[in-house]
Order: structure tokens, then C-alpha cells, then sequence
């Protein structure tokens, strides 16, 4: 599944995307877990840790909110981290 980083997740991650390879049926939550398991270089100074950023952000799969994170992902699909962020 493809992994797209938002704000300050993209610059915690690293990458603007990557991809990662699950079994099918996959939570969300094991995702994160992948994700927070790739060894990244130390984040800009001044952006948090990725694993304090997955914890407050919230994702979209295939451009549709996720609350649930035991929802089950498949191969083809396309996962957002999207961040807080302020504005209007």
C-alpha cells in the first residue's frame, strides 16, 4: 500500500511517500506500526518525533476518513497521515 506524509509528518518521515507491504487484511494500527518501525534520519529541528505526529494525526484511505484502526487495509490502497494543523 502506498503511504502518503502530510506537513509535519512529511518532514518526521523523512519522505513524501512510501510504499509498504502487509499481508492482505492488514489493521490500519499495523500500518502505524510499520511505519514507526523503518529506521528514518533524525526529523528538522524543531518537528517532533513521527511517532508523537501518528499519534495525533488522523488518515484518510483511498481519500475517505478512518477513525477505526482495526480497520482492515488492502494492497492497492492508498493511506494519508495527516497531521494537525492550524488555519482557516
Amino acid at each position: 500500500m502506498l503511504v502518503r506524509y502530510f506537513a509535519a509528518a512529511r518532514s518526521a518521515a523523512g519522505v513524501e511517500e512510501e510504499h509498504h507491504h502487509l499481508p492482505a487484511g492488514s489493521s490500519l494500527e499495523e500500518l502505524l506500526t510499520a511505519l514507526l518501525a523503518v529506521e528514518r534520519a533524525t526529523p528538522p529541528t524543531g518537528t517532533p518525533p513521527l511517532a508523537r505526529i501518528i499519534a495525533r494525526s488522523s488518515f484518510l484511505r483511498n481519500e475517505v476518513a478512518v477513525r477505526d484502526r482495526t480497520v482492515a487495509l488492502g494492497e492497492d490502497d492508498v493511506v494519508d497521515v495527516l497531521p494537525p494543523f492550524a488555519g482557516g
